[in-house]
Formats: structure tokens, sequence, C-alpha cells
């Protein structure tokens, strides 16, 4: 059965159209009658946009005509859930939120009992039960209830992880998204020692990812120039992402958050496997660099269920992506913004971000390009003239850079991205290798 509602990241869409209660109390009745649990135990966490409430309230309707509990977390981070999950053994937890979105969309994410997202295979099973007969009515129905106390679970989590890091007399700076870290993050900071400044941290519903977070550092970037703060992140809405910013107002991006990581784990022997897992997006800079450190590299599709599958398959802990998102297995199971940003600190071991040298990045371009359809799509990206200009320009780039063009998982968009030694060279390539597709578009 081809999947219509799940992503690479859960379901997806604008609130009240795509994504509506009753379809969120579908999924959530769905996957909760898979349990074999007499009474399955849902935690259930969204971020600040306004049509949270409206779909949590819908999920717990699903859980409990299930017959399981629905437990109430409110407002926290995705990673949160699945730290929460394997704290209190629950069975399931349904993150509402739609990551680095505008408010207008919304999404639901599910974590099994393990605190990992669930698999593909049962993702089929449960949209596919939304098609089928209903579900014979449980014996019992379930109960909503508040879990109390679940900030503290999570500030707790991250606090014990980082009690050794002391941040006293550092300057942070703070962007929150007006999204779901508003609370945590800068809690977290102060009771390690450092000296707090928070922006986007008053969240009214609609405000989220708006003009601020990971997605938008314009602000914090001329706030940061000021001089007085020495370093600043960026979360995005749910809080599984994140981006800093230099004491000179340079953005460092996942990247060469994942190599500091990296090169700080291994230092310590805590690198299983002496290797990372990235995407097929990360900057050449980055291999370059942990070649010369004797760290092993994965690439994966973008994604970071992707990334995830590469670690557990080959037993590793650290992986990410060059948006920021950083997944740390020694910590939790999925990415979590302000522990990797805590990471970062702690690899810096007292240092500055400024004077960062884990590695150094080459140009790179990216150049989206419209198509009318993913048949007109596939065809220009299998086209003799196609695959002849992006072997040409591979094998002159080879050792120095690359070139990749690829379809977007999301859009009907042909993605062009080159790296190369200069920027002058960088940008030469990219115009050549965008040539042929816009040619080729044309001509479907």
């Amino acid at each position: 059965m081809p999947r219509q509602l799940f992503g690479t990241d859960g379901v997806r869409g604008r609130a009240g159209e795509f994504l509506t209660a009753e379809l969120a109390l579908g999924l959530a009745r769905a996957a909760v009658a898979r349990s074999d649990r007499e009474r399955p135990q849902v935690l259930i966490v969204r971020d600040t946009r306004e049509s949270g409430e409206m779909l949590e309230s819908a999920i717990a309707a699903g859980v409990t005509a299930a017959g399981g509990d629905a437990l109430l977390a409110g407002v926290l981070p995705t990673p949160a859930a699945p730290l929460l999950v394997r704290r209190h053994g629950l069975d399931l937890a349904a993150v509402i939120s739609a990551s680095h979105n505008p408010y207008q969309d919304n999404g639901i994410k599910l974590f099994a009992a393990d605190g990992f997202k669930l698999d593909d295979e049962t993702e089929h099973e449960i949209e596919a039960a939304l098609g089928g007969p209903p579900a014979p009515a449980p014996a019992t129905i379930g109960h909503v209830k508040r879990l109390h106390g679940a900030l503290e679970d999570y500030l707790r989590e991250l606090h014990t992880r980082f009690s050794a890091l002391d941040l006293s007399g550092v300057r942070v700076l703070l962007d929150c998204a007006n999204g779901a870290t508003y609370r945590a993050a800068p809690e977290i900071f102060r009771r390690l020692g450092a000296d707090v400044e928070v922006t986007a941290d008053a969240p009214d519903g609609r405000n989220i990812n708006d003009g601020c977070g990971s997605t938008h550092l314009e602000a914090v970037i001329e706030r940061i120039g000021a001089g007085e703060h020495d370093v600043a992140f960026a979360f995005d809405g749910d809080g599984d992402r994140v981006l800093a910013v230099d004491g000179n107002g340079n953005v460092v991006d996942g990247d060469e958050l994942i190599a500091l990581a990296a090169i700080h784990l291994q230092r310590h022997d805590r690198l299983a496997g002496r290797g990372v897992a990235v995407t097929v997006m990360t900057n050449y800079g980055f291999h370059t660099a942990m070649a010369g450190a004797g760290v092993e590299v994965a690439s994966t599709a973008v994604g970071d269920r992707y990334v995830l599958d590469e670690l557990r398959k080959r037993g590793w802990v650290l992986g990410g992506e060059q948006s920021g998102h950083i997944i740390d297995l020694g910590f939790g199971p999925s990415g979590d913004g302000i522990a990797s940003a805590l990471l970062t600190l702690e690899a810096l071991d007292g240092g500055d971000l400024r004077d960062r040298h884990a590695m150094e990045k080459l140009p790179q371009r990216l150049v989206n390009i419209g198509a009318p359809d993913r048949a007109a799509l596939n065809r220009a990206l299998e086209a003799p003239s196609m695959v002849h200009a992006i072997d040409r320009e591979t094998s002159e780039l080879s050792g120095r850079g690359r070139v990749l063009v690829r379809a977007s998982g999301t859009e009907p968009l042909i993605r062009v991205m080159v790296e190369a030694p200069t920027a002058a060279e960088t940008d030469a390539v990219c115009d050549r290798l965008t040539l042929v597709v816009e040619t080729l578009l044309e001509v479907d």
C-alpha cells in the first residue's frame, strides 16, 4: 500500500485542513489498538501552535477510545518525549509539532516504548487500519490524566548528563523560536551557571518560527554583534534542532557542531565505533576533517530517520544533519537541540566558539529548480546529458570537492549542490549544472 500520510518525520500538513481532529483521533486509536498491553499508557507532548490543543484533545480521545490512558505533558521539546517514555516505562508517545514550519501547519510524530520513532512497517499498519473496518470496542474506556512534573523530569535528565559542565561566566544568548524550548532551555543553562539572555520566548500560538529560531538567524546575528554575548544558540519550533552563532556573528551549522562533538567524544573514548553518520548534504570539509581525526564517516539520505537507522545498524552514537539536527545516542534516542548546545560547550572545554578548529568548510552553493511534476523531474535526472554532466563535473572535482544533483523528497524540485575549493569554482560548476537541468525541463 503506498504511503499517503506518513512522511520521513511523521504526519504533517495544514492543521484543520489536512491534519484534522478526525484524522488525529483515528491515528491515535489505530496506534493504540495495535498494543498487546491491557491498558496502554500514552504520553502526549505538543509545541506552542494554536492548533496544538485541538490535536491534543483529539489524540487523547483516540487513545481512550482504544482503551488506553492519555498522559498530557503539555508543551515540551520533542526530544523530551522519548526520554520520558523510557523514564516512566510508557508504551507510546505522540508529539504534536510541525518542527520549523509556520504556525498554520502541525504534525504528529509517534515514538515506541524504546524511545525510537515507529518503523516504516508499523506506520504502514497504522495507516492501513484507518481505511479498514473499525477495531472492536475495548473492554474499558481509558482515562485522560495530567503528567505533572514532566518539564522537571526532562530538566533532570539534561542536568544529570551535563552535571560536570560549569558555565559560570559564559554569556549565552538563546533564541527559543517562540516554541517548545521557551521554558526548558533558559532554565537548564541557568542551572549550569550561565549568564542567560533569551529572545523569542513569548509564544502566542502564532509566532512560532516567525522571523526567529534556527531558520531565521538575522536577529541573533545582529544582537550578538553588540559584543554582550560569548555565544548564541537558536532552536527550531519543537527543539530537536539547533544552530550556533559565535561571538563574531558567524553561523556555526550542524556540520561544524557534529565535527566538534565527534572529536571531543573520541578524545574521551566515548565515540562508539570511532564513527559518525551524516547525510549526503554534509560539507566535503567535514569528511576531510574526520579522515584526519581517524573517524569513519557513513553517509545517508537526507533525513534524521536515515541517520538514526545507520547509527543503530552500526552501533555508533553520533550523527546528524547540516540543519542542526544532531543525535547523540549516548544521551537520548532522538535529536535534541538543547543537549546538542550543551555538548558543544562541553566540547569547547571552556574555550571560545570563535576559536573552533574542528573543520574547514568548503564553499557550498545550493540551487533549487522547480519541475512541473514528479515525472518531468525524474526524466530530467535520468537524461543522458544530465548523467554525463554530473559525471564530468564529479571527475573534475575528484579529491577536491563534489557535486550532488537530486530530487527533493517533499517538493517537485531538483536540488543542485556543489562544493569546490573556491567560491568562484563552486559558482561556475553550479551554473553549468543548473543550465543543464533547466534546459532539460524546458525541453520536457
